[in-house]
């Protein structure tokens, strides 16, 4: 499939993702979504790519919504702002759900929907000049669709402050809240380390710990989460890289999946 407003490449087990409009800043609107759905369908499927970086090209990472789009969406009515909004929902589920481990580069502004983006990634860096804002409500509009996400990543507290005041915010706030893991003076130099410490580890064991965090998030301990991390551990340990993995350790040696990416 040829895209419009985005990238999508793989080399050496590790497929990147770019929002490719940089005249506007990378900002996004049906057709972007509907492509970057379409792209993540296709690396979660690729059993060659173990990795996703998700970047983009120009000097913001994004400025959210297309004003464009926006204004259209604004002449049509209820149900039609309900499958529009409905598909910015699939997105951020798609990127949130994905089983490879992602990685979100951050270069200049991420605003709105953009700052939804990163918090569905496993992994964020970011530039020190790096900044954010949910600004919806400035334009009389509020962060729904992707508030979930956000509110997972910066807590209740802090998204009562920037939701309603659609403060900027630094990389370095971010990293405090929680949003950014790391801030980094350049995004390419920091990445292969990264890249080489995913690679190192069980492509399976990583998708099955990424699905255990979801099912495990804010589920009270009890019997319930007990027993799904009892079968979970019994699981993986009698799989194919779970054997070979205990197998290399006990040997001595580096496991199969850790030569194949070498």
């Amino acid at each position: 499939m040829d895209y419009r407003y985005i990238t999508l490449s793989h080399a050496d087990g590790v497929a990147t993702l770019t929002l490719n409009r940089p005249d506007v800043h990378n900002a996004f609107d049906d057709v972007m979504i509907n492509e970057l759905i379409d792209a993540l369908k296709r690396v979660d499927q690729d059993s060659n790519s173990r990795v996703l970086v998700l970047r983009s090209n120009g000097r913001n990472f994004s400025a959210g919504a297309d004003l464009s789009w926006m204004r259209s969406m604004a002449d049509k009515n209820y149900a039609e702002n309900l499958a529009d909004a409905g598909e910015l929902a699939r997105l951020m589920a798609t990127l949130d759900d994905l089983s490879k481990p992602t990685i979100a580069l951050v270069q200049g502004a991420a605003f709105g929907g953009a700052v939804g983006l990163a918090a569905c990634a496993d992994l964020v860096l970011a530039e020190p000049r790096s900044s954010f804002c949910l600004s919806e409500v400035k334009i009389g509009l509020i962060p729904a669709v992707i508030s979930p996400y956000v509110m997972r990543a910066i807590g209740t507290r802090q998204s009562r402050r920037y939701m309603l005041t659609a403060e900027r915010f630094s990389a370095g706030q971010a990293q405090q809240m929680g949003l950014v893991h790391e801030v980094v003076d350049d995004l390419d130099t920091a990445l292969p380390d990264f890249l080489a410490i995913f690679m190192a580890n069980s492509p399976a064991a990583v998708s099955a710990c990424k699905q255990l965090i979801a099912d495990i998030d804010q589920q009270p301990i009890g019997e319930q989460s007990q027993q799904l991390t009892i079968e979970r551990i019994a699981k993986i340990r009698v799989s194919d890289e779970g054997q070979e993995g205990l197998s290399a350790f006990l040997e001595k040696r580096s496991p199969k999946w850790k030569k194949d990416s070498q």
